[in-house]
């Protein structure tokens, strides 16, 4: 089991300890993308990074495009959400800088 989220092509975030990625899938699911998170309770942020076996790293530019929010679970109200590259050639990606947040 481990700490994995998804992104779907309809704007869903799903987290979860699970062993698969694809165990946070609904039937009906496309992913297109996921990785890793962890929670940073000092700083108010919730840390993603890496990307998933099945589905590669998250594809946010997605949602950007097609103008889709990324629909985020309400319990997550009031957190920083930050992709990490694990490179460094890209900067951190602060998803409300680039797409629109929805708390669902």
């Amino acid at each position: 089991m481990a700490q994995k989220f998804i992104i779907t092509q309809a704007g869903y975030f799903r987290l979860g300890d699970v062993s698969m990625h694809k165990d946070l899938l609904l039937p009906g699911d496309e992913c297109i993308g996921g990785g890793l998170y962890q929670f940073d309770y000092v700083n108010a942020c919730l840390l993603l990074d890496g990307r998933s076996y099945d589905f590669g790293a998250p594809r946010w530019h997605f949602l950007g495009e097609d103008g889709i929010s990324l629909k985020v679970p309400a319990a997550y109200r009031g957190l920083r959400i930050k992709y990490c590259y694990n490179n460094h050639y890209d900067e951190d990606y602060i998803l409300a800088e680039h797409l629109k947040i929805e708390y669902v």
